[in-house]
């Protein structure tokens, strides 16, 4: 029956169709993992009884993967059967034979882009067709494009989330009179860098500094912008500039950055512990407002617009100064909250942040955080296309 489906595939569509159906399993994974369980399930049972995938990393020796049998009890056994099978001595360049008691092992390498990435082997009782190998040869090359592009898309969501924890703050410190909560969510594929930061560390003996920004775009670019913001913010602060200033130098650092650079919106703020609670002064360069949260629930806007960062060069730029009584709440947030879409309305229309925050009163920082964040994701029902980072700050 086998071989009749082979002599009528290859005169007519169902060898196409095969190897249609074939690559549109291989290219719909970008899993490194799963691309040798879909070659396997592929392959079996239409052109062999069972197939075996190897691998190997860095051109070191091969080893076995995955393993499929159309008789799923004789897995184990033929397990043990490939433990002797030598299959580092079998051409990785070209199709070989290799014999086992009672079977014949076809050898397919899995060659992509000049690599070698492992091998393919089929085995059934019987001789391999002339087109079973030519399938066979088809398929592997197939696989081995899917598992490299799988590899390297893995490659490179391993280093942007290396990259993307390196922008994050190292640490949270500990600040007298301060409960707070922060969230931070990218957006979009894994693969991207998101353009959202926030930032919370110690400047002085009694000052502590924050902040929170959106770097138009993602990628390298806006990650490159977002290091220099982090790192800059922090230098200042220790050699003593208060925020406008740090605002201002830092509008200076980003332009000069020429065609790499990127507009920035920015609210950043110095914190120091009073008996009374904080005193907060803070800059809004371009950024959504911030909000003060009363313990009776009434909520209000404590800063004035400013210009975004890296877009005009005499810039001047002035801090507000808040206080935050013991209970009182600050939140501060990008417009990954503030500008959350459901059809043709936004979040934050007709103050829907405000509403939303009036509803925390009492809670802690980290709750506060969390049910507005929840609020932004119960917003729209689709995910977000855009990342989000929330900064809670409440007085003890």
């Amino acid at each position: 029956m086998a071989a009749e489906w082979l002599e009528e595939s290859s005169r007519g569509p169902h060898w196409l169709g095969f190897l249609a159906d074939a690559s549109d399993l291989l290219a719909g994974t970008l899993d490194p993992d799963m691309v040798p369980a879909i070659i396997a399930q592929v392959v079996v049972p239409r052109l062999s009884s069972w197939c075996a995938v190897y691998t190997s990393d860095n051109s070191g020796p091969l080893r076995l993967v995955y393993l499929w049998h159309a008789d799923e009890a004789r897995i184990d056994g033929l397990r043990e059967q490939l433990t002797d099978m030598d299959v580092d001595a079998a051409d990785t360049r070209v199709t070989s034979l290799i014999h086992l008691p009672e079977s014949q092992v076809l050898a397919v390498p899995l060659t992509a882009r000049g690599r070698s990435l492992g091998m393919m082997c089929l085995g059934r009782p019987d001789r391999f067709p002339d087109e079973v190998i030519q399938f066979a040869e088809d398929i592997g090359r197939r696989a081995a494009l899917a598992m490299d592009n799988a590899r390297l898309y893995a490659q490179q969501a391993a280093a942007n989330r290396a990259l993307q924890r390196s922008l994050l703050p190292p640490n949270e410190p500990e600040v007298p009179g301060l409960d707070y909560g922060v969230i931070y969510e990218p957006a979009g594929e894994v693969n991207e860098v998101g353009g959202d930061f926030y930032d919370l560390f110690k400047a002085g003996d009694d000052s502590w500094r924050f902040a929170i920004g959106d770097v138009c775009g993602t990628g390298p670019e806006a990650a490159a912008v977002t290091g220099l913001a982090r790192h800059t913010l922090r230098l200042l602060a220790r050699e003593g500039y208060g925020v406008a200033a740090v605002l201002g130098r830092l509008n200076q650092a980003i332009l000069e950055e020429g065609e790499r650079a990127r507009f920035l919106t920015l609210l950043h703020g110095d914190i120091t512990p009073v008996p009374d609670g904080l005193e907060v002064r803070l800059v809004s360069a371009g950024h959504p407002e911030a909000l003060r949260l009363k313990p009776s629930g009434h909520v209000e806007a404590v800063t004035t617009p400013q210009s975004l960062l890296g877009v005009f060069h005499e810039v001047v730029f002035e801090a507000d100064t808040v206080h935050l009584d013991h209970g009182d709440v600050l939140l501060a947030v990008t417009d990954g909250v503030t500008e959350r879409r459901s059809g043709g309305r936004l979040l934050d229309d007709d103050g829907g942040l405000a509403k939303l925050l009036a509803e925390c009163a009492g809670l802690s920082a980290r709750a506060v955080a969390e049910r507005i964040r929840r609020g932004a994701a119960e917003f729209a029902s689709e995910p977000s296309a855009d990342d989000l980072a929330i900064v809670v700050l409440r007085a003890r």
